[in-house]
C-alpha cells in the first residue's frame, strides 16, 4: 500500500509540473496539488466566524422570546426583523473592495451567468423568508428553551441533504455526533412542562413543535444549497462572494416578508402593540433593532463557515449553541430547566465535542499528505 500512495503521490507532482497547453490560461497553485493545511491562521479565522454564529444565535433567540413574553405578538414582525438587518453589512462591500481592488479574471469567467445566480438568489431568499416564518410560530408557541433544542434536528437534515447535494462523508464520529444531537432534541418531543401546557394548550404546542422542526428542515436545506452553490456555480470563495450571497437573498427574503406584513394586516397592529410593550416603547424598537443585529451577525458568521470548512460543520458549530439558550432562558424567562432539558444539553455538547474531534482527524491527516507530497516533489 505504501508504495501505491508514493506512486500516486509522484503522479500528482507530475501532473502539477506538466507545462499548460498556450490556449488554456490555468493558474496552477499549491492548493491545486497539495491538500490545503489548516493552519493557526485557519483556526483563528474559524474561531471568529463561531464566536459570530453562536453569540449572534443566541443573543437573537433569547431576544425574540423576550419580544413574545414582553408583549409581542407579530409574528410578521417577528420575522422581518430575522432577514431585515441585511444593510448593516453593506459598508464591508467598501472594505473589501479597498483590500481587493481587483479581481481575478479566472475566477469570474469560471462563474455561471447572472441569470442563474440571481435564480439562485431568489429561490434562496424565498426559502428563507418562509423558514424564518416557522421559526416565528415555533417561537411564539414554545417557552425558548425547548424551542431551542428542538431546533437541533436541523443538524440531522443538513446531514441528509448534504449526503445527496454535496457528496458529504460520513465516518463513525460524525454518524456519533448526528445520533447524539438528533437524540437531544428527540427527548423534548413527547416532554412538556405542565406549566407550558397550561399557558398554550396542547393543540398549540403540538404546531410549534411541527413548525420548529419544518424550519429546521428548511433551514438545514438552504445551508446545504449555500454550499452546493458556492461550489458548482458561483465558483468563488472570496469575501466579495460572501457578501453577495448574504445581502442578495436577504433582500428577496425581506421584500417578501414586507408584503407578507402588509396583506395580513398585522401592521395595523404594530403602532398598539409597541405601545402596549411591557418594557416601554424604547424598548420595544431597541429589542428589534438587535434582535436584526444578532441575526446578521449569525448570518455572515455561517456563510463563512460554509465557505471555509462545509455546511454541515456550520450546522454543528449552529447545534451547539442551541443548549446555550436553555440556561440563559432559565434565568431570563424562570423557565424550568429539568432533568430531561440537562440530559439533552449533554447529549449535544458530547455530539459536538465528536463532531470537531473528525476536523481534527481530518487536520492531521492532511498535514501528513502535504509533507509526503513536499518529500516526493524534491526527490523529483
Amino acid at each position: 500500500m505504501g508504495e501505491v500512495q508514493e506512486l500516486q503521490l509522484q503522479i500528482r507532482v507530475g501532473e502539477a509540473n506538466k507545462p499548460n497547453p498556450p490556449d488554456q490560461q490555468v493558474n496552477i497553485t499549491p492548493q491545486s496539488t497539495v491538500p490545503k493545511l489548516r493552519n493557526l491562521n485557519w483556526w483563528l479565522r474559524i474561531g471568529i466566524y463561531t464566536v459570530c454564529v453562536i453569540v449572534g444565535q443566541s443573543a437573537a433567540t433569547l431576544l425574540g422570546g423576550l419580544y413574545y413574553d414582553k408583549g409581542g405578538n407579530s409574528k410578521w414582525m417577528a420575522t422581518f426583523v430575522q432577514i431585515a438587518g441585511f444593510p448593516i453589512l453593506l459598508p464591508l462591500f467598501f472594505i473589501s473592495t479597498i483590500k481587493n481592488p481587483t479581481t481575478n479574471g479566472s475566477s469570474v469567467t469560471n462563474q455561471s451567468s447572472p441569470s442563474v445566480i440571481t435564480l439562485i438568489y431568489v429561490m434562496l431568499g424565498l426559502l428563507v423568508a418562509a423558514d424564518c416564518m416557522l421559526f416565528s410560530v415555533g417561537l411564539q408557541c414554545l417557552p425558548v428553551s425547548t424551542f431551542s433544542l428542538i431546533c437541533a434536528t436541523q443538524l440531522a437534515f443538513n446531514a441528509f441533504f448534504s449526503y445527496f447535494l454535496n457528496s458529504q462523508k460520513f465516518t463513525p464520529f460524525i454518524v456519533n455526533s448526528l445520533v447524539l444531537l438528533t437524540m437531544s432534541s428527540a427527548l423534548l418531543v413527547s416532554q412538556t412542562d405542565s406549566k407550558n401546557k397550561s399557558e398554550t394548550g396542547k393543540r398549540k404546542y403540538i404546531l410549534g413543535f411541527l413548525c420548529t422542526v419544518g424550519g429546521s428542515a428548511g433551514y438545514a436545506l438552504v445551508l446545504t444549497l449555500t454550499q452546493f452553490s458556492f461550489q458548482k456555480v458561483i465558483k468563488r470563495e472570496d469575501f466579495r462572494a460572501i457578501l453577495h450571497m448574504t445581502v442578495h437573498p436577504s433582500l428577496v427574503a425581506t421584500c417578501a416578508i414586507v408584503l407578507g406584513l402588509f396583506a395580513s394586516g398585522e401592521w395595523k397592529h404594530l403602532n398598539k402593540e409597541r405601545k402596549d410593550f411591557e418594557l416601554g416603547e424604547l424598548s420595544y424598537v431597541m429589542t428589534l433593532a438587535w434582535i436584526a443585529v444578532g441575526w446578521q451577525v449569525y448570518s455572515i458568521g455561517a456563510t463563512c463557515l460554509i465557505v471555509e470548512v462545509s455546511s454541515l460543520f456550520c450546522n454543528a458549530i449552529s447545534t451547539f449553541a442551541f443548549p446555550i439558550v436553555p440556561i440563559f432562558a432559565a434565568i431570563i424567562f424562570h423557565e424550568n430547566l429539568n432533568g430531561v432539558k440537562i440530559v439533552s444539553m449533554l447529549l449535544a455538547i458530547w455530539g459536538f465535542v465528536s463532531y470537531n474531534y473528525q476536523h481534527y482527524l481530518d487536520s492531521l491527516k492532511l498535514k501528513s499528505e502535504s509533507e509526503n507530497v513536499n518529500q516526493v516533489s524534491q526527490a523529483s
